[in-house]
């Protein structure tokens, strides 16, 4: 069975005096593998945020199924979402959504604060993390003090430590400088390396050419994807481009 299951999937958006409909997604279908890398990829409006969204429980599909290790994501109550997000997902955000008033090591421990674990059981498994992310000697500095890349380590140390099923990543690169984007991407390939699964929306295709399969979205729907396969990064940055240049002249489908 498929880590990440994607069935029909549907969403459409409506005005609220009901006389006007946009159709955000449509018939979508994939699956995402236990230790996959997959970046997703489109023009802005072309749903992949809106993917990314129900993907992290944060919206609902209008139809479909998507489901994570066998649950269904509708049939989770809202009493039990922002729990299920803390047990299955970790989430890297672009603008890093770290709070200035906590430390780095605080902001890590916050998902498992808000989850009841002993302090010395979140000391327990924060230690081999930051010394992976190399981040040991900054935990009890604040946002404020530490550089960007830094800052975007200590949110994929928040996203590990909850050993989540899944990692859904949002333009993780995108207010980086291109050194410590590569860094991250670096550290990403790391992580997959060790059997992490990753999802990684991402408009940049230097980022996205790091990733295992690539997944274009056009107009809502699945319009293409690339597998690595044997190919390099430089092959696979090609080949990406290729792609998006077909994106924007209009292309045929060939999920």
């Amino acid at each position: 069975m498929s880590l990440l299951e994607i069935k029909n999937l549907k969403k459409v958006y409506t005005s609220k005096l009901g006389t006007n409909e946009v159709i955000a997604l449509r018939d979508v279908n994939f699956t995402v593998e236990k230790g996959e890398y997959v970046a997703v990829m489109g023009e802005s409006g072309s749903g992949k945020t809106t993917l990314l969204n129900i993907l992290a429980a944060l919206n609902k599909a209008s139809s479909g199924e998507v489901r994570l290790d066998g649950m269904n994501l509708s049939s989770i109550r809202d009493s039990q979402i922002s729990s299920f997000r803390r047990d299955n997902l970790g989430f890297v955000f672009q603008e890093f959504n770290l709070l200035d008033t906590f430390t780095l090591r605080d902001n890590i421990y916050l998902p498992r604060v808000l989850a009841g674990v002993k302090p010395s059981q979140m000391e327990a498994e924060l230690k081999p993390i930051a010394e992976i992310l190399g981040i040991e000697g900054l935990l009890d500095k604040y946002p404020f003090e530490v550089s960007g890349g830094q800052k975007q380590r200590a949110a994929v140390a928040r996203a590990l430590i909850t050993n989540p099923k899944l990692i859904l990543a949002d333009e993780p690169t995108g207010a980086l400088d291109s050194n410590s984007a590569d860094s991250l991407l670096r550290l990403f390939n790391s992580i997959n390396g060790s059997g992490q699964t990753i999802i990684m929306v991402t408009h940049s295709v230097r980022a996205a050419s790091t990733a295992g399969r690539v997944l274009f979205i056009k107009d809502g729907q699945l319009f293409h994807q690339i597998y690595r396969g044997d190919m390099s990064n430089e092959e696979m940055f090609a080949c990406i481009s290729d792609t998006l240049t077909a994106l924007a002249v209009g292309g045929k489908q060939n999920a």
